[in-house]
């Protein structure tokens, strides 16, 4: 792929970094990621996505903007008060990037539309804020061999981590969960959530996106980050693979 005059001047500052480079930025424009939730993770990150210039971009997502989404979803505006979260998506990368095809989704990922909504990409990012979405999106992604970014906020805290369960050292998201690890009390309307820091997670998301599409620095695969703002504290533990693991000991 050639740069037009455009792109060598729009993604100017990636070009520069020889961990990037025009090879790199090629393969970003050539690259499909699916993200999943247009919410306070999925807003960021789905901006710095685009303006990154990753060519494709699927959302999936079944909500539409609130005025409770505001908080923290910086993606939407007053506007798009009752406009499907999707559909503003589209609209909102459009206006930053025309080099990125958004393919919109208005529905919920489930075991049954998983596969053929995930199938093909080269990256799927999880910022959904239900556990029984993320085990379908974890599992999916370990049969598909796609690697998996995942990221979660809850009050001041956030963790962050990348799962390429199918590889022999490395564990898969049931590794870290378990099997069942639904429970009471565990998402933004029920426990609030620091605005800011949804926008911390969804760029770090984001990030850990692009060192999957352009490898740069350490692998963060089997590394679980955990940002912690009440204590002004990031930290990083290994994540080993669990032997008895239900997802991926087979």
């Amino acid at each position: 792929m050639t740069l037009t005059d455009p792109q060598l001047d729009r993604y100017a500052r990636h070009l520069i970094l020889k961990e990037i480079g025009g090879a790199g930025q090629a393969r970003l424009l050539r690259s499909r990621v699916a993200v999943i939730g247009a919410g306070g993770i999925g807003s960021p990150a789905i901006q710095y996505l685009a303006a990154a210039g990753v060519g494709h971009l699927t959302i999936i997502d079944d909500d539409r903007v609130e005025l409770s989404n505001l908080q923290r979803q910086t993606l939407f505006g007053t506007a798009q008060l009752g406009t499907a979260k999707v559909d503003a998506a589209v609209i909102a990368v459009g206006a930053l990037n025309p080099d990125v095809h958004v393919e919109a989704r208005h529905e919920r990922l489930d075991p049954a539309s998983a596969t053929a909504l995930l199938g093909g990409h080269d990256v799927i990012l999880d910022g959904t804020d239900n556990f029984a979405t993320r085990l379908v999106a974890a599992d999916t992604a370990h049969a598909l061999r796609i690697p998996l970014v995942s990221a979660a906020v809850a009050q001041f805290e956030g963790q962050l981590a990348v799962f390429r369960g199918w590889e022999a050292d490395k564990p898969c998201y049931r590794c870290l969960v378990g099997a069942d690890p639904e429970r009471e009390g565990m998402s933004c309307a029920e426990d609030g959530v620091i605005g800011a820091m949804t926008g911390v997670l969804g760029s770090l998301a984001a990030l850990e996106v692009l060192r999957a599409l352009v490898p740069f620095g350490i692998d963060s695969a089997g590394r679980l980050l955990i940002v912690d703002a009440l204590d002004f504290r990031f930290r990083t533990i290994g994540l080993p693979k669990d032997p008895g693991c239900p997802g991926c000991s087979r």
